[in-house]
């Protein structure tokens, strides 16, 4: 280890920054359970079910980019996400959503970065939407509405019912690429 470290070839980063994301949603019923059941199944209608999830917090990098779901993704990689679940029980309901916004400079008008807020629970879609309303403007103007101004909210919203004995909601922003800042 000592070698490598005195080889000069040393390459020192930063914290890595979430780059391109894709929105994906879904739903999921199962008689069996929860994790292995309702919970992998909305994955599969995400799209995202071959991948290992990994959660984050509710912010967003000014580079970062909306893209087209990949085709494929790599079975049992791993998938950074900012991601709103919901688990219930047969009859009733979970509904999911995910509010993002842009904070644009008021002097400059450049983006310096976006808010995301989550939500889940027993709601109807209307009342979901006031939720994830209420959140991202109690986050805007808690340090923000000063400098910035708060643009292009964007909500993605899911919900069910299940017939069957387990349901689960799923809502994400699923993270493909990264920048690496190189420390010099």
């Amino acid at each position: 280890m000592r070698k490598f470290l005195e080889s000069g070839v040393n390459i020192v980063t930063g914290c890595r920054i979430p780059k391109d994301y894709f929105v994906a949603t879904g739903t999921g019923e199962s008689d069996i359970t929860i994790h292995a059941g309702s919970y992998h199944l909305a994955l599969r209608k995400c799209g995202i079910e071959m991948c290992n999830i990994i959660t984050y917090s509710s912010i967003l990098p000014k580079i970062a980019t909306e893209i087209e779901k990949p085709k494929q993704l790599v079975h049992g990689s791993v998938l950074e996400s900012i991601m709103a679940v919901c688990h219930t029980k047969k009859g009733n309901r979970a509904t999911v959503g995910i509010i993002y916004g842009w904070l644009h400079n008021r002097k400059t008008t450049e983006i310096f970065g976006g808010l995301v807020c989550e939500h889940n629970g027993d709601y109807s879609l209307e009342e979901i939407d006031a939720l994830l309303q209420a959140s991202i403007h109690e986050l805007y103007i808690n340090g923000f509405e000063e400098d910035y101004e708060l643009k292009n909210k964007t909500i993605i919203k899911e919900s069910l019912i299940p017939q069957k004995n387990f349901g689960t909601a799923i809502a994400a922003l699923c993270f493909t690429s990264y920048l690496y800042p190189v420390i010099q």
